[in-house]
């Protein structure tokens, strides 16, 4: 049955969102939720194994040598960090699980500081699990390999530079693995990294990645709406000081990201990263405002990630190139790509509670309205405060 094997089993931004929660807001509180945006069905019994696998998780730490790789990788982080990583244990006590019928929920709470690291890896763990009971037969090796290598030869032609940002809904760790194997074999100069650091520590590979929405919805409770942005991304800047310089653009729109994205901190953000929305529209929109900034756009970087696949991609690099630096991270088309149903399911932060205040539920809204989630009451209310208009 699927199983995790090492704590590094996770995406890089939830190490580096850590880092940042345990040096800024170590009394915070949060609660996390699965949601079945695909309409899953699980089996009777899957709550149980995802139970075991959730609990074998309170045997996993960091060894000496995955505390030597990451500490090398990334010297902006205090030497204090990795002994906290060290000596921290994934506690199960903070999840808890329910199954009725087909339907599964599965929630998360405790400190943020330590409830931070679950979200990927239960999502991993539900997909391998979802796969491995169902009894569903994906391609072979072979075949996986062959795919990831018709991909990475197909994207080297485009002189653009890639990353696998897979973990999450990946079929198996296995075809994560050769997935991730065959893409630096066969992708030199075009493949830069992966957002698991348990690989890019087995093929000394680049861990890649900076922070989510759950860091602009905790400074949204905390501080307010209109501040979330703004106060998010300086922070992240104290804590990081120019290192991880790639802001995440879409938790409020982007268009209220801009309005918040001051010249300060568009000119000390090496780019931002697209997760949601028109593609070419948010180029047009990062570009525009780089220009008024008096700021040259191909200084900076766009990094896509929303779905992509090959189609995408090139469509994207035809538009940008010339006018802004353009990067890309494929997640399901690299991980799960294996002849199967692909899984649509997220995890997202639902409250917080920060400091000693009361619980705030929080929510994201996405430039893609089916990717908004939370609360609807508290949806509408941010949308006027935000001014956002249907």
């Amino acid at each position: 049955m699927a199983q995790l094997t090492s704590i590094l089993d996770n995406d890089f931004y939830k190490f580096t969102m850590q880092y940042a929660v345990v040096k800024l807001f170590p009394k915070a509180k949060a609660r996390y939720q699965f949601i079945n945006r695909g309409q899953h069905k699980f089996p009777i019994g899957f709550d149980k194994k995802l139970r075991e696998a959730i609990d074998a998780m309170a045997n996993l730490k960091l060894s000496k040598a995955e505390k030597t790789f990451f500490a090398q990788n990334c010297p902006y982080i205090d030497p204090t960090y990795f002994d906290f990583l060290q000596g921290y244990r994934y506690d199960p006590d903070e999840i808890s699980i329910i199954q009725n019928g087909e339907d599964l929920e599965v929630k998360i709470e405790g400190y943020w500081y330590r409830t931070i690291l679950w979200e990927v890896p239960i999502m991993a763990l539900i997909c391998e699990l979802y796969y491995e009971i169902t009894e569903q037969k994906r391609l072979t090796n072979e075949q996986v390999i062959d795919d990831a290598k018709t991909k990475i030869e197909k994207y080297k032609k485009l002189n653009i530079t890639i990353a696998d940002f897979g973990t999450r809904r990946r079929h198996s760790f296995q075809v994560h693995k050769l997935v991730v194997e065959t893409l630096k074999e066969y992708g030199a100069g075009t493949f830069i990294g992966t957002s698991n650091v348990l690989l890019a520590m087995q093929y000394q590979i680049k861990p890649i990645g900076t922070h989510a929405h759950e860091w602009f919805m905790f400074h949204a409770a905390k501080y307010g709406y209109k501040m979330a942005n703004l106060l998010g991304l300086e922070h992240w800047a104290d804590v990081y000081r120019g290192d991880l310089g790639i802001a995440l653009s879409d938790t409020y729109t982007t268009e209220v990201f801009f309005r918040q994205f001051d010249k300060k901190l568009t000119k000390l953000f090496d780019g931002v990263r697209h997760d949601s929305g028109d593609p070419i529209e948010f180029a047009e929109k990062i570009i525009s405002h780089y220009v008024n900034k008096g700021i040259d756009p191909l200084s900076k970087t766009i990094i896509f990630s929303d779905g992509l696949d090959y189609d995408k991609v090139a469509h994207i690099t035809q538009y940008c190139k010339g006018k802004i630096g353009h990067s890309f991270g494929v997640g399901t088309n690299f991980t799960n790509d294996v002849g199967l149903t692909q899984m649509n399911i997220v995890i997202k932060m639902t409250e917080t509670q920060p400091e000693d205040d009361e619980w705030t539920q929080v929510i994201k809204l996405s430039d893609e309205p089916k990717k908004n989630t939370g609360d609807p009451a508290t949806i509408k209310l941010a949308k006027q405060i935000l001014m956002i208009h249907d």
